[in-house]
């Protein structure tokens, strides 16, 4: 089986919201060259080796514009997370989805927490914040959720986000992985 690309860049995003240094291993880095070739751009320092990718992050990143597209292209499920990413970056940055148009979902949550973003048909703009305050939000799907713990980890109070039974169909034991790496996150039965 090949590593979870999505998953893989999931936590590469967690490295570059909170402006961490963070190395995900046994991964295959070439599955990840539209995401990795993003958090460049975007001023992150990226180390690429055979099987594990480097992230080391300034406090926050530059704008960028992203488009979706088939693989080997920006992908679509990893869109979310980079919305969330780019709320607290500096400018104005887009994000065009040419793969699901419904994609924005997670849209109005982050704008709970802050964010300053605006959608027009298939493009979503977004004028970076200094910050996101916590507020309790809710998962609309998998790669929502994702958004949604990766906008919580740099709020500056508690979010709680509800309906994450969505997340548990792409990640095994996010909490615990993200707590590895020194979050501060739980997961708590209601």
């Amino acid at each position: 089986m090949i590593p979870d690309r999505i998953e893989a860049g999931t936590f590469l995003a967690a490295a570059a919201i909170t402006g961490g240094d963070v190395e995900a291993t046994s991964v295959e880095p070439r599955h990840l060259d539209a995401v990795i070739g993003k958090l460049e751009e975007a001023g992150a320092e990226v180390t690429v080796n055979d099987r594990s990718v480097r992230v080391r992050a300034p406090e926050r990143l530059n704008p960028l514009r992203v488009t979706t597209a088939p693989f080997p292209g920006f992908p679509t499920d990893m869109q979310a997370q980079f919305m969330a990413l780019l709320s607290v970056a500096r400018g104005t940055s887009t994000i065009t989805d040419t793969i699901y148009s419904d994609r924005f979902t997670h849209v109005a949550e982050l704008q709970r927490l802050g964010a300053d973003i605006r959608v027009e048909g298939n493009t979503a703009t977004i004028q970076g914040v200094p910050a996101l305050s916590g507020a309790p939000v809710m998962a609309t799907d998998l790669r929502a959720s994702a958004a949604l713990i990766l906008a919580g980890l740099v709020a500056q109070s508690e979010t709680k986000v509800s309906r994450i039974y969505h997340l548990d169909r792409g990640y095994e034991r996010i909490e615990e992985k993200l707590q590895g790496i020194g979050a501060a996150i739980r997961r708590v039965r209601a």
